[in-house]
C-alpha cells in the first residue's frame, strides 16, 4: 500500500544529518544538524549495518551508501531499468552487499542485489502478480550468501503475499500460510518506511490498515507432526490476528511501523494514523507487553501521524517520527513527548520534522533529508 501518495487500491553511528541530545524529561530536547546528501530524491529506505556503514534508498532508482558514519554519502549506480522505480526498502550485510526493494504496482515491485559496493546490480525478483505491491523486506544475513528473510506484499487473490528466502535473496518461495486471508479492497500494508514488518523472539509480525481497521498479524511456528508442506525446515506457519487501536477505518489509515524489545515478555510498539491528516494525534500509537496478544492505545500519543518507530536499548527509549515532528517514549509506548528544537543550538526551524524512516541512529525523509542521532545522546 502506498504511503504519502493517494492510491486507488490499498495501497539501527554516523551520517550527514544529526538528530541528537535527547533529554528524557516531560518535554524532550534534541540537537538536529541537517547535512547534504547530494540528492533530491524522497528517501524511505534506510539500514544501519554498523561499523560506519549504512545504506539509504528512494525515488528515481536512488541508492546511497556511507562507509564513514555519514561524513560522506556516496551515490550508487542505478540498477538496470530502475530509473523510475521507487526504492522503499533496503537491507544490507556490509559495505559491499545489499538488496534494495522497489514498491509499485505489478512488475514495478522488484528486488535488486549488489555484491560490489553498488557498482553493479542484479535483478533478483520481480513481482509476478499484475495487481501485487511490495510493502516491506526483512533480511538476516549470516553471511553474504546465506541470509534468510521475508518479503511482504499487499493482498492478491484474497491473501496477503508473503515470500521467504534462505539464500540471501537468490530465490524466493511464496508462503501459502494459514490465516493470511484479506480482502484487497479492504485491507493492506503500508510501504512508508520498510518497518511494517518485524521479527522478534522467533516470531514474525506485520501491521496493516484500511477500511477494516488496523490489525497485527503474528506468526506462531509449530513443528509438523504428520505431513509437512515444502518448507526447508519442515515447519508449518500459522497466524494470529489481533485488532490494534491505531488509525481509523479508511484506505489511508492504519499501522505504518512496528518495533520491538525482547525480554521476559516481548514489548512491541506500533505507530501510524492517517497519512492524509499529519497533524491528527488521535490513535497514532499502541503498545503490547504480552508479545502481541493484546494491544492498548497510548495514553499520550505522538502529536501526529507517524510513519516509523524504533527502540534504542542504550537509553531504553523509543523514538517515532513523521511529517510534523518527532516524539519519544520512556515507558514502552504508554506516553509520548514531543522532541523540541533547542534554540541555543541554532538548529534549522524544520529539523525536527519531515521524516519518513528510521534505522538508528539514522533517519531519512523527503528531498534527500538524512539524519543521525548523536553518540552522546545514546549514552545519556
Amino acid at each position: 500500500m502506498v504511503a504519502g501518495k493517494p492510491r486507488t487500491k490499498l495501497s539501527t553511528m554516523r551520517t550527514t544529518l544529526i538528530l541528537s541530545l535527547i533529554t528524557i524529561t516531560a518535554t524532550a530536547h534534541a540537537q538536529f544538524t541537517l547535512q547534504t546528501s547530494n540528492t533530491t530524491a524522497d528517501l524511505r529506505g534506510i539500514h544501519n549495518v554498523g561499523n560506519g556503514v549504512a545504506w539509504a534508498s528512494g525515488t528515481d532508482g536512488t541508492v546511497l551508501r556511507t562507509e564513514d558514519g555519514g561524513f560522506v554519502w556516496q551515490s550508487c549506480s542505478v540498477p538496470p531499468g530502475a530509473e523510475k522505480l521507487d526504492f522503499r526498502g533496503i537491507q544490507a550485510f556490509d559495505a559491499d552487499t545489499a538488496i534494495v526493494m522497489s514498491s509499485g504496482k505489478g512488475d514495478q515491485s522488484r528486488l535488486y542485489k549488489t555484491t560490489d559496493g553498488c557498482h553493479t546490480w542484479k535483478l533478483l525478483f520481480t513481482n509476478p502478480d499484475k495487481d501485487g505491491f511490495f510493502d516491506a523486506i526483512l533480511l538476516y544475513f549470516s553471511d553474504p550468501q546465506h541470509g534468510s528473510g521475508w518479503l511482504l506484499g499487499d493482498p492478491v487473490r484474497d491473501q496477503f503475499t508473503l515470500y521467504r528466502t534462505f539464500n540471501s535473496g537468490k530465490s524466493w518461495s511464496r508462503q501459502e500460510n494459514v490465516g493470511l486471508r484479506a480482502m484487497p479492497d479492504q485491507q493492506g500494508a503500508f510501504a512508508a518506511s520498510n518497518s511494517s514488518m518485524i521479527q522478534l523472539g522467533g516470531e514474525l509480525y506485520f501491521g496493516t490498515g484500511g477500511k477494516q481497521g488496523a490489525k497485527i498479524f503474528s506468526q506462531v511456528i509449530l513443528a509438523c507432526k504428520d505431513s509437512c508442506p515444502p518448507d526447508p525446515h519442515g515447519r508449518i506457519r500459522r497466524w494470529n490476528i489481533q485488532p490494534a487501536p491505531v488509525g481509523g477505518q479508511s484506505e489511508a489509515s492504519g499501522i505504518f511501523s512496528i518495533a520491538g524489545r525482547e525480554g521476559e515478555s516481548s514489548v512491541l510498539v506500533s505507530v501510524g494514523g492517517d497519512y492524509t491528516k499529519s497533524n491528527d494525534a488521535d490513535r497514532t500509537a499502541a503498545f503490547t507487553a504480552d508479545g502481541g496478544k493484546t494491544w492498548t492505545a497510548s495514553t499520550t500519543p505522538p502529536h501526529g501521524y507517524r510513519s516509523t518507530v524504533a527502540y534504542d536499548p542504550t537509553t531504553k527509549s523509543w523514538i517515532t517520527v513523521g511529517p510534523n515532528g518527532a516524539d519519544i517514549s520512556t515507558d514502552d509506548g504508554r506516553n509520548w513527548h514531543p522532541v523540541h528544537l533547542n534554540p541555543a543550538l541554532h538548529e534549522s526551524p524544520d529539523a525536527d520534522r519531515n521524516w519518513n524512516a528510521l534505522s538508528l541512529p539514522y533517519v531519512v525523509g523527503p528531498k534527500g533529508r538524512i539524519g543521525k542521532l548523536d553518540d552522546a545522546a545514546l549514552k545519556r
